[in-house]
């Protein structure tokens, strides 16, 4: 048996980082990210079911920092899977295939899922939602 140098089977280390790469990894977090923080939804809809008391416990919990930052990540993920999940749809469609369309897209989706999410929390906060 020869001694010979294989190739290496392709993997993250080998691969240049792309923002093609980054968003499609990135779209795969938000995916979970929004099954676990539907958890935490239904948390809130079981308090609720409680009464009053326990309700307002619970908008206790996520109004302290730790919550506020959960729900910061939570509502980012979100944005960004549906800014992405509509880039998708549309590649679906047969649009935005060659290289730059692609990469515009993907930038597209990071910075629209950043802008919605500060509307949003904007509009809450200057609400007086997050007490």
């Amino acid at each position: 048996m020869a001694d010979t140098q294989r190739p290496l089977s392709p993997h993250l280390q080998i691969y240049k980082k792309q923002v093609q790469m980054m968003t499609s990894i990135t779209h795969r977090a938000t995916g979970i990210a929004l099954a676990v923080g539907s958890l935490l939804v239904v948390c809130g809809l079981m308090h609720l079911a409680t009464g009053e008391e326990g309700f307002n416990h619970f908008r206790g919990v996520l109004g302290s920092p730790v919550g506020m930052i959960l729900m910061l990540g939570w509502s980012w993920s979100l944005f960004y899977h549906l800014c992405n999940g509509i880039r998708h749809l549309l590649q679906d469609a047969g649009l935005g295939y060659s290289i730059p369309q692609f990469v515009r897209s993907s930038w597209l989706s990071v910075i629209g899922s950043i802008v919605l999410t500060v509307v949003v929390w904007a509009y809450v906060l200057m609400a007086g939602g997050a007490a």
